[in-house]
């Protein structure tokens, strides 16, 4: 429950940055770093599409592989577990593309951004140690 959870924080966060970036809201609340200079710049995009857009895609398939693992029929599978893991790792390596492009390229930070890492980061962790209790648990049968 606890990545679910995590999902939907998430999914907040990129809701709230794709309507900047759509110009639906006029600023963005940023008290550390430059939120507008992430956002607006070349890289604020991906295939067209506003990066914060894909976030959101990403914490809702995070959200109904996370709610899927919920139900019993699913308990002791190793299919979900390895499917949020997998997916995670994906955001993770995403992450540190964008953190990359923000420190390097970009020259700037946005702290949503950074707090969207960190989500997708301690999920991925939460769905290591469910992924490895769930093989523990099968190689004790």
């Amino acid at each position: 429950m606890a990545i679910a959870t995590l999902a939907l924080v998430g999914f907040f966060i990129a809701v709230y940055l794709t309507l900047f970036k759509l110009g639906v809201i006029g600023a963005i609340a940023c008290r550390v770093g430059s939120c507008d200079a992430v956002n607006l710049s070349a890289w604020g995009s991906f295939l067209g599409v506003p990066v914060a857009a894909w976030g959101m895609l990403f914490y809702a398939v995070l959200f109904a592989l996370a709610f899927a693992g919920v139900h019993e029929r699913w308990a002791d599978h190793r299919a979900l577990p390895l499917a949020l893991l997998l997916w995670t790792g994906w955001g993770v390596l995403f992450s540190l593309w964008l953190t990359y492009l923000e420190l390097f390229v970009i020259h700037a930070i946005c702290m949503w951004c950074v707090i969207s890492a960190t989500i997708v980061t301690i999920a991925f962790g939460v769905s290591l140690v469910d992924w490895r209790g769930v093989r523990q648990r099968q190689s004790l049968r």
